[in-house]
């Protein structure tokens, strides 16, 4: 009995930090409680002891926090991350010829966690580990495009739409109305958004644990509009193995 209560717990402090997490990292019991139909003495007892162990943080406002405790565990799991995805990128880049990247979404940046990089002498690099802002590449598209359209125009309101090429998308409502074309079509075209000469197309990795998303990207042309149509496909058999085997 009191190993399935502790189990129990165990359970329920996770679903809290998962809430937290789609949230935005902040959260108050009350919301908490709404959230996740916990009775509130029994949210109290288990963020009290989370916060102890550094897992949550109580701020001023009395709003609970993700703690400083999870950075660690999130690094090396966005590393591990990475290393799994390399088999499948590789298998993308065999048969599509161009480079494979892999990112995911932490606070309003976009990280790339993993790349195998095309075979031929002109070819993208982007360094693992590179942080962007997602309203100009095709990850951070397909990125903001898993998320609830308040969660996502939150994010677009709190970073600065820079732009990087005279294609760049720098109005809000323009991106908006972006994210919904990729939900409807099942992709995101970063077409020399970021960098001139440059065409990606990237896909949302449905049903990993966090958004993530996988693209393919090379000089535009290579990446032709009819490139794309035909990688689109693969693309989406790619991310649909990877979530399966996580």
């Amino acid at each position: 009995m009191a190993e399935a209560q502790a189990v129990r717990s165990l359970e329920r402090a996770f679903q809290l930090l998962e809430h937290l997490a789609d949230g935005g990292g902040e959260l108050t019991l009350s919301e908490l409680s709404e959230r996740s139909g916990l009775p509130m003495p029994t949210i109290y007892r288990l963020m009290r002891t989370l916060v102890n162990g550094g897992y949550i943080r109580q701020q001023p406002s009395k709003q609970y926090s993700l703690g400083p405790r999870l950075i660690r565990l999130g690094d090396l799991a966005g590393r591990l991350l990475g290393t799994w995805a390399r088999p499948a990128l590789a298998e993308l880049v065999d048969e599509v010829g161009e480079t494979a990247n892999m990112a995911v979404l932490e606070g309003d940046e976009v990280v790339y966690v993993a790349q195998v990089p095309s075979r031929h002498s002109m070819r993208m690099f982007t360094e693992v580990g590179r942080r962007v802002q997602p309203h100009c590449t095709g990850v951070g598209k397909a990125l903001l495009a898993q998320l609830p359209v308040p969660a996502a125009q939150a994010i677009i309101e709190r970073t600065d739409m820079v732009s990087h090429t005279p294609h760049t998308l720098t109005d809000p409502a323009a991106l908006m109305a972006e994210l919904d074309r990729i939900r409807t079509q099942g992709y995101a075209l970063d077409d020399e958004e970021q960098e001139l000469g440059v065409r990606c197309v990237a896909v949302s990795v449905i049903g990993a644990p966090a958004p993530a998303a996988l693209s393919v990207s090379g000089p535009s042309g290579r990446m032709t509009p009819d490139v794309v149509e035909r990688v689109v496909p693969l693309m989406r058999e790619t991310a649909e193995r990877f979530a399966q085997s996580l």
